[in-house]
């Protein structure tokens, strides 16, 4: 278990909110206005928009500044209180709110879960004693990836914030459900007063590099859109050409070509490839001119997609037809 508490790290807020049935796309336009209004404050990093799953139940957006000064600035400026006022009509009920400083990126496609615990100052030492029990419980299920503990953040934050994670929803289920979790619970009963929040990062991995030990942003919602056409073109065909001599019927070739496709993508693809290929338009750096950066990663795409038409066109039509 680590413990976070530097002040001159970055920050990480995540917001939960319900989304009103039949409005989710007015409040995708409405989110998207609010993420390019934050790409504009001093100090932003990126911002990741998670619609609800099985595991997730409401829309969580997650904001990351180079500091909690410049994230404070953010969630308290006039222009973040004009949008909500704006955006209230979206959403049932208020939002969830948790402030992390520091803190690291997972390298894998993992399920996190946030829990907040109220501690009174004269607690601390008793609560961070369970914490650790807690931890040592976690790390005795199948699927444990680690847990990380951040203090309160004066002026932003009173709770205390846990993030632990698991490589899946099975085994994360597990551990919540088991009956060593209710018995450390009960053992902190006076800690008792929590929330727990599940975040589904299945394809975190796919764009999910370091830079010099500090996380890199995450790229925009067009950049992985274009990232992974330019992963999924080729591995699709070149799976359909070996899949194809089976025979297989159209169903089944679709349900086995659709398993290999997810396993190659994430596995070999995006990390050995695309990652590598469009790094530098995905991740640029803070003094690249922005116009350059989306040109020359628009020519690399439009360039490889093509060099892969051109290699499928000659391979299908010229070398070899599909019976």
């Amino acid at each position: 278990m680590t413990t976070g508490n530097r002040s001159d790290t970055a920050a990480t807020v995540i917001i939960g909110r319900t989304v009103r049935p039949g409005m989710e796309r007015e409040y995708a336009r409405w989110q998207e206005d609010v993420n390019a209004a934050a790409a504009r404050y001093p100090g932003h990093l990126g911002a990741e928009v998670s619609p609800p799953t099985a595991l997730q139940p409401d829309w969580v957006v997650v904001y990351r500044f180079d500091s909690v000064a410049h994230l404070q600035a953010w969630l308290n400026s006039a222009t973040r209180q004009r949008l909500l006022d704006i955006g209230e009509k979206y959403f049932d009920g208020p939002a969830t709110q948790q402030v992390i400083s520091g803190g690291t990126q997972p390298t894998d496609p993992l399920v996190t879960v946030v829990v907040t615990h109220r501690v009174r100052p004269d607690q601390v030492e008793d609560f961070l004693a369970w914490q650790r029990r807690m931890s040592r419980e976690e790390g005795r299920f199948e699927g444990f990836r680690g847990t990380e503990i951040f203090r309160p953040i004066e002026g932003l934050q009173d709770e205390w914030t846990t993030l632990y994670r698991y490589d899946n929803a099975e085994h994360l289920d597990a551990w919540l459900t088991s009956e060593k979790r209710r018995e450390v619970l009960a053992e902190g009963e006076r800690f008792h007063d929590f929330t727990l929040r599940t975040i589904d990062n299945s394809f975190g991995s796919w764009f999910a590099f370091e830079e010099n030990g500090s996380p890199a942003a995450p790229p925009s919602e067009t950049k992985t859109s274009l990232a992974v056409w330019v992963g999924l073109y080729p591995t699709v065909v070149l799976l359909t050409l070996l899949l194809h001599p089976l025979g297989m019927p159209f169903w089944l070739g679709l349900l086995v070509g659709n398993l290999l496709s997810s396993f190659t993508m994430s596995f070999l693809t995006m990390p050995h490839y695309v990652n590598r290929l469009l790094k530098r338009w995905l991740w640029p750096a803070p003094e690249e001119s922005a116009v350059r950066t989306n040109l020359v990663g628009l020519g690399i795409v439009t360039a490889a997609l093509g060099f892969w038409a051109a290699v499928f066109y000659l391979v299908t039509e010229r070398f070899w037809t599909l019976p």
